[in-house]
Parts: structure tokens; sequence; C-alpha cells
């Protein structure tokens, strides 16, 4: 299966002079499949301090880690409802000690393991009230001892201590500040502000820690800082917000408070081209950008090439990003 998964890498590698705003195509792993390295609808990318990426490989029910430029190192999980088993895992993210999160959407709980797999706890069920589930798909850890999760069918953000104590809660289905129609993603910068992928709404909101509506931006459509159903969001350390555009196949980059700076991507297969993009992930450099391409049933990665031109009319300075 490893040679597979290479020769699919090889077939791009050709084309990484794609560039868009000073990143660089840089290669890509994973095809259709069950097998070590293969993927069946990916939806979300994290990494730890090691240099690992862990993928949520959905339809496989099952999470898979590998080295920064995609050789395959481990697996865990099958289709099931005991620990350690998914039902179509959407989110993951690592904490700063290693302790992967995951989302088991329709398992309605959070599951956390050691960064080899080893079951470690699970909090949730089916439900409305505090704690419980209706579909949770993004999830974000944010340091020292927070964990979101956007809760999607419950139409809100909820968030625990890393061991799943509640904490609290906010938002409601609606199209209002702070009100969401079928929230997929979370992801915290560094300064403590929260950002949602409001899907449904084809918007970014944005909080601080405990949930108070600070801002927004985006409108359904296809030009700058508009989306069709964003299905991804992730914050770098300097700030930067990168947003899967999910149904324009295609990455924008924005400024903390929503400023347009870039974007990349378009439909299709080639290098640098998705379908249906969803989670992100920035390398601990800051200089790599992983992009789950869900329906091409592959990680794409970019680099950051400063000397690179930019394809769309803004420009965005070296991002020194982790991974969150």
């Amino acid at each position: 299966m490893k040679k597979k998964v290479w020769y699919f890498v090889a077939a791009f590698v050709g084309s990484a002079a794609v560039a868009y705003g000073g990143w660089v195509y840089g290669g890509a792993w994973g095809s259709f499949g069950s097998g070590n390295g293969q993927f069946k609808t990916p939806g979300d990318v994290a990494g730890n301090g090691n240099g690992n990426v862990y993928v949520a490989d959905t339809a496989n029910d099952r999470i898979q880690y590998f080295t920064l430029t995609g050789s395959f190192l481990g697996k865990w999980g099958v289709k099931g409802k005991e620990n350690g088993e998914f039902g179509n895992p959407g989110g993951v993210d690592v904490a700063p000690n290693g302790v992967v999160y995951v989302a088991d959407t329709f398992n309605y709980r959070v599951q956390y393991f050691s960064a080899t797999g080893v079951f470690l706890g699970a909090w949730g069920r089916k439900g409305t009230s505090k704690g419980e589930f209706r579909k949770p798909a993004g999830i974000a850890f944010s340091p020292p001892d927070k964990v979101y999760v956007a809760d999607e069918d419950n139409h809100r953000i909820q968030y625990f201590r890393p061991n799943g104590s509640f904490l609290g809660t906010w938002g409601l289905k609606g199209i209002g500040d702070g009100e969401f129609m079928q929230p997929s993603a979370v992801a915290v910068a560094p300064n403590g502000w929260v950002y949602v992928a409001d899907s449904f709404n084809h918007r970014i909101q944005y909080f601080n820690a405990a949930g108070s509506f600070l801002g927004k931006w985006g409108t359904r459509g296809t030009g700058n800082a508009q989306f069709d159903t964003p299905g991804g969001v992730h914050v770098g350390s300097d700030g930067t917000v990168y947003v899967s555009d999910t149904f324009n196949h295609r990455v924008q980059f924005f400024a903390p408070q929503g400023r347009f700076l870039g974007a990349l991507g378009s439909v299709g297969t080639n290098a640098g081209r998705f379908s249906y993009p969803l989670g992100l992930a920035t390398d601990a450099k800051g200089v790599r950008l992983y992009v789950v391409d869900s329906v091409n049933y592959r990680i794409q990665f970019f680099n950051y090439e400063k000397s690179e031109p930019a394809v769309t009319p803004a420009s965005l300075g070296r991002v020194k990003a982790v991974f969150r």
C-alpha cells in the first residue's frame, strides 16, 4: 500500500511551480481506499510538536497519522461504539502535551488518546442538554486547559476542561450575531479569540474565550471574502485566519478581523486544486500549510516561498503559524 501512496505523491510533485500568494504547491498523499495512507472522505487534519500529522479519516472510522511529508506512521479505530471505536469522526486536534482529541461525530461524543492511539477517556452523549451533542464536528484545544467543540446540529459551541468537565456554551439557531446555522469547525487564536465556521450562514464569526460576540465577515458568493458553506477554519500564531471555502473549492486567508489577504485553489484534481476542502493546519515553523482535500481523498500541502508572486490582488506576509 505504501508504494501506491507515494506513487500518488510523485504524480503531483512535478507541478511544484504552482504558487498562490507566496504558497507553493509542495506535494500530496492519499488515494481512495481503506489501506494504510488511503482515505474515504477525510474530514480534518492536525499536528503535534513532534512533527506528526493526524488525519480524521471519517468514512473509514479511524485516525491515521503521518510524518510531515506523508509517510505513514500508524492508525487506530474501527467502526463501533466502544472506547477507541468511531462513528464517522469529523474533527481532530492535538494538545501541546500530545493528547489527541477526536470529535466522534455519530457516537455523539469526544474521545481522547495518547499520541499513538491509546484510549484515555471520553465524554458526551446524544442530546440537547449541556455537555450533550447532536453531531459534534470541529474540535479545537485551547492552551492551557480548554477544549471547544462545534456542536453542529445543536447550532452552538460548547467548551470543556480536557477531562470533559463542562465549562460553558453559546449559540442557537439563527442568522443574528452569535447565532449559527450548523457550525462545522472551530479554531482558537493565540490571543484566545474563538473563530467559528458558521457554515450555512456562509460566514466566519469570532468571539472571546467565553463566547461574547466580537465580529464577523462573509456572505454567500464567489468573490474575495465571500463563502459557500465554509467547512474548515484554522488560526496561525500570528493571527492569520485560514478558511476552507468548501463549496467554492478554495482556501482563503484573512487578518484577525477579517481583512482579505489572499486565496488559493479552484475545483479540480490537479496539483493545487480541490474538491470540497475541509480541515486545515500549519506546521511548527509556519512554512507549510496542510489542506484536507476531502473528495479527492488526499492531503495536499503547500510551502511558503516569499519570492513567489500572488495570483490574487493581495499580499500575504510570512506566516509563523503553529499546529492548533
